[in-house]
């Protein structure tokens, strides 16, 4: 598989083409089954068509003999083998993992023995070497003798749930009878059973609309697929509730694909709803309808919408900003037969694929593109998705792009929503803003949770008044937005996009400034040279309430009366002050309080603009930000 990138010369061409091709397959793919989504069995029995035999769980018998046979004609195949063979090997001298909290959390343990756990038995099944199946098992006796899997924060039991199933079936026919029986104890007793433990208040991820449901359905699913013949009660019991709880996970997507917490949590709990299906697939030959709920394969397309020309996401909610590999992409793009899903993705395949071992760890979910990438196409278009697109749910999302092929291209993505919503930030109206390679408009993007957590502060507490409000990087004192009268945002709020063209756009931000202002309306538009014009209305509000304007940039800032010009990575960015006449920019602190808790954001200032309402309560803001040269390009 390789990516075939247009040149700029016959982009129009091509992208008529490729929307045409776009249009056809969504017929096709409307007309006919998903690709390897079975239909829902009638059968009373949940376990009724389970495979007798193992491995069951995402790869069978005939899948591993596929792969060793492929790898002769396939390069790329080859070298994702070789890649997770040679972070297997990695492993064989490293102690194993031991049982060390942080804070509340297990789960960076149960990451690790996860990832141990599945590339030792992956690199074993697929060259037979012994000293893999050795060192995948001497892994699992030791996390199984731990004292638990630290049910209290679930998501740990569930992905050391999923590491220790992947690892019981997919070695179970080469592991001693007795080890077996030792590890199928530990899934049942450390993993399944604390799901019905109705002593503990650890359960609430059966109701949540969040990504804990996603990833502990997800990695107790396989955990009861893998044991279903030796426990069927237990499986039955457990499936039963995964089939119908495992709906609250998938209501998040609808109705566009926009997923709540982010590009970042996306990767997370989809992930996890991706293995879940897969392995319901292989074991039972359905996924129980689950894909076909709304949004959830449109999600695929939603995210790949919200990532920048430079490879960096919108980055909102808890998600950092860096350059992401999304492997779970390319189940959507075999699945949905749509490989332009994986375009830009090749990229960072290709990279992954060359880097030197040394340099970089082999993710634990790493070997499973060896099977979500085939059947796609050695050549690979960039998207044929639009250039101006917005979908709706909790956190509403805007996108205006000039091209899908340039690397230089103006590239601005806006939200709504609510500081409500699970790892939200209080940051409706933000944006981010990429051009010339360079993203001018930043969002900080989350906190590492320990050392929030660590100093007493309850930082999931949803509520005005919550320690997290105090956390900096969450406020709206650090987003692109606005802040009126110097006050927090107004947690329960919701902005909703109102307006969409395919170069502007309205965002309703009445509800954030409840109490302070009547109507407060955000609207974007782009124009001739790549240009952005950023225009606010703030209306019913007291006069002198102050009100800021900012965006937050790792540029070098230069003040011009109401005019700055920004320059990073030799590339320019003029703002101008549009309205109100006479105001100048100002540049700020991006620094935090010193609280011992706030983290400081080097290398990262704030362009202000600071003013208040005069005394009809009536008050226009208007900025335009132009990329190219600071008299325009």
């Amino acid at each position: 598989m390789k990516l075939l990138v247009i040149g700029s010369g016959g982009h129009e061409h091509a992208l008529v083409w490729k929307r045409l091709l776009a249009l056809v397959g969504s017929l096709v793919f409307l007309a006919m089954p998903f690709a390897g989504l079975a239909a829902e069995t009638n059968s009373p029995d949940i376990l009724a068509n389970l495979r007798p035999e193992h491995p069951r769980l995402i790869l069978t018998a005939s899948d591993w003999n596929d792969l060793r046979t492929r790898r002769t004609n396939d390069t790329e195949l080859s070298a994702i083998l070789t890649k997770a063979v040679t972070g297997a090997r990695q492993l064989l001298n490293t102690p194993p993992v031991i049982y060390q909290k942080q804070g509340k959390r297990l789960l960076a343990v149960s990451r690790e023995a996860l990832r141990r756990i599945e590339l030792c038995s992956f690199a074993y099944r697929l060259t037979g070497e012994k000293v893999f199946l050795d060192r995948a098992q001497k892994e699992m006796l030791t996390v199984v003798a731990f004292k638990d899997w630290n049910p209290s924060h679930f998501l740990d039991t569930a992905e050391m749930t999923a590491g220790l199933a992947l690892g019981y079936d997919w070695l179970f026919a080469d592991l001693p009878v007795s080890v077996r029986g030792t590890i199928r104890k530990a899934i049942v007793e450390k993993g399944l059973n604390p799901a019905f433990d109705l002593n503990g208040h650890w359960n609430g991820w059966q109701r949540s609309e969040n990504n804990w449901n996603q990833v502990c359905f997800g990695g107790l699913t396989l955990g009861a697929l893998a044991i279903a013949d030796e426990n069927p009660e237990l499986a039955r019991k457990f499936l039963t509730l995964a089939r119908s709880g495992n709906l609250n996970g998938l209501k998040p997507y609808a109705p566009d694909g926009i997923y709540p917490e982010g590009p970042g949590y996306w990767n997370y709990g989809t992930t996890y709803q991706v293995l879940m299906l897969s392995a319901l697939q292989t074991a039972l030959g359905t996924d129980w309808g689950l894909a076909r709920q709304p949004g959830f394969l449109p999600s695929a397309a939603a995210l790949l919408t919200q990532i920048g020309p430079t490879g960096r996401p919108f980055n909102f909610a808890d998600g950092h900003d860096s350059v992401a590999f999304y492997p779970t992409l390319y189940w959507f793009a075999q699945t949905l037969r749509q490989p332009e899903l994986v375009g830009f993705q090749n990229e960072q395949l290709q990279t992954r694929l060359t880097a030197p071992p040394s340099r970089r760890t082999v993710d634990a979910f790493f070997p499973l593109l060896a099977i979500w990438t085939r059947g796609l196409p050695e050549q690979i278009f960039p998207p044929a998705l639009p250039l101006a697109w917005h979908g709706d749910g909790h956190n509403p999302v805007g996108v205006f792009r000039s091209s899908w092929t340039d690397s230089n291209a103006l590239f601005l993505a806006f939200k709504g929503g609510t500081a409500s919503a699970n790892h939200a930030h209080m940051d409706a109206g933000s944006f981010v803003l990429e051009a010339d390679g360079v993203r001018w408009a930043c969002d900080l993007g989350p906190q590492d949770y320990y050392s929030i957590e660590s100093k007493g502060w309850n930082l999931f507490k949803r509520t005005q008044d919550s320690d997290r409000w105090r956390v900096y990087r969450l406020n709206n004192f650090s987003h692109n937005t606005l802040t009126l009268g110097g006050q927090l945002h107004t947690m329960t709020g919701d902005a909703r996009i109102t307006a969409f063209t395919t170069n502007s756009a309205t965002v309703n931000l009445s509800e954030i400034f409840a109490g302070q202002a009547v109507r407060v309306i955000r609207s974007f538009a782009t124009g001739a040279n790549r240009s952005v014009l950023i225009h606010d209305e703030v209306g019913g509000a007291k006069p002198g309430l102050s009100v800021r304007w900012q965006m937050v940039t790792h540029a070098d800032i230069q003040l011009e009366k109401g005019a700055a010009v920004l320059r990073q990575d030799g590339q320019v960015l003029s703002a101008q002050i549009i309205s109100p006449a006479g105001a100048r920019f100002e540049i700020g602190s991006a620094q935090p309080p010193q609280d011992g808790v706030n983290q400081s954001n080097p290398n990262t200032r704030l362009l202000t603009l600071n003013t208040s309402v005069p005394a009809s309560g009536n008050l226009t803001l208007e900025i335009k930000l132009q990329p190219g040269l600071a008299r325009g390009r």
